[in-house]
């Protein structure tokens, strides 16, 4: 990426459409609050949002005006006069512009589609799974009237004749909710944390399913922590589930394969499935990790040494996660993390190739030689949603 022109006072189209370094730019005095986002995105591009910050009725709030370039700066100072306007007159200029359940969910999918799998099916099953099990009660209803009650009264009928399928209708419709939070529709997300306690407990009939739901995964740690189990083990539990690894090759780790500041970890070929050698990316919170385990380092060289100074086993951990009834395997963390990636939009091959999965052919060529720095923005990414609001983890301690 170039180097993007200084910050000016006030927009200007050239400003506009040359600008990449990430950052909110107010328009200046005279823009009524307008200003322009903009975000890198994993695939190494920006992208550029319109928002225009307010007070309605005494009380700030954030209106969302579109994305450039399809809303050129003169359509977004022209939306924010019209806004403006509408509250000098004692009106709220989001009655007639928040949109019905059915415009934001497809707004939501085109929002995504790029980044999802050319060729796939992504967003036709979206399509299909709102169409035939959301629509029917939701699609009319303005996203800023939706309630927890209408939400839940959407998923429950399908949480009882399929779980898996309830369970993913619940983050979709999270996430068009989470976008309205974002445009300033709504303040909070009706399918969020607050509708779990009244959906249907994980029963018998998925119990056999490996994966936890990855809105659980938060928890599940927070629930180990508190756990009186080894400090070693319970590390290493929360070291899998950050980056995405697999039991044993974190069991093995020693401490000549990290390098704390490169905020790498590589792992030989010889402790790999595939036998090739793997660098793993470290968040922040993974090396929080790693620097907590620094206070067990003992002679042997082990990241995750057993009380008795030797690799920790493999039923050890998996005892951990079973006795502390949670409903998922050790393994099943990495699905989680899948989970997650295709939900919120990530892409396919960095998300394979964070699971040390081959990415195949002219794909995998292309991406060769970057995947190693969009794997860590991944991880970082996923590290963050773990610690972020509504997915509240104590940090492991030993």
């Amino acid at each position: 990426m170039g180097s993007s022109p200084s910050r000016p006072k006030t927009l200007s189209a050239a400003f506009v459409k040359t600008v990449t370094e990430p950052g909110r730019y107010g328009d200046g005095r005279g823009g009524h609050g307008l200003s322009l986002l903009v975000k890198p995105m994993l695939n190494g591009r920006r992208s550029k949002s319109w928002s225009q910050r307010v007070r309605i009725g005494g009380k700030p709030a954030n209106i969302g005006l579109g994305s450039y370039p399809v809303v050129t700066l003169a359509a977004a100072r022209a939306k924010a006069l019209v806004n403006a306007r509408a509250i000098a007159e004692g009106r709220d200029p989001r009655g007639g512009g928040v949109p019905t359940f059915a415009t934001a969910a497809e707004i939501v999918i085109e929002l995504h589609e790029p980044s999802w799998r050319a060729g796939g099916r992504t967003a036709e099953i979206w399509r299909s799974s709102l169409r035939d099990h959301v629509m029917p009660k939701l699609s009319r209803r303005r996203i800023n009237e939706i309630t927890v009650g209408e939400v839940l009264a959407t998923l429950l009928p399908v949480y009882q004749e399929r779980p898996e399928l309830g369970r993913k209708l619940k983050r979709r419709i999270s996430a068009i909710m989470r976008w309205a939070v974002a445009e300033g529709h709504r303040e909070d997300d009706p399918a969020g944390p607050a509708i779990n306690a009244a959906l249907p407990k994980r029963g018998a009939t998925v119990r056999h399913l490996a994966a936890l739901p990855y809105e659980d995964v938060a928890g599940a740690l927070e629930k180990i922590e508190a756990s009186r189990a080894w400090p070693g083990t319970k590390l290493c539990l929360r070291l899998i589930a950050l980056t995405a690894t697999r039991s044993g090759e974190a069991r093995g780790a020693t401490w000549d394969e990290i390098d704390i500041d490169a905020a790498t970890w590589t792992i030989p070929g010889e402790r790999m499935k595939t036998g090739r050698e793997f660098r793993v990316p470290l968040s922040p919170a993974a090396l929080d990790v790693l620097r907590s385990a620094e206070e067990y380092r003992d002679g042997a060289g082990l990241v995750f040494p057993s009380a008795t100074g030797r690799v920790l086993s493999d039923s050890t951990i998996s005892k951990l996660v079973r006795e502390n009834g949670i409903e998922g395997t050790v393994h099943g963390l990495r699905s989680s993390f899948r989970d997650w990636c295709a939900d919120t939009g990530k892409p396919r091959e960095i998300a394979e190739a964070a699971l040390a999965h081959v990415v195949g052919g002219t794909e995998g060529a292309y991406f060769r030689s970057d995947l190693f720095e969009r794997r860590g923005a991944l991880m970082d990414a996923w590290a963050g949603y773990l610690s972020g609001a509504g997915a509240k983890v104590v940090r492991l301690r030993g």
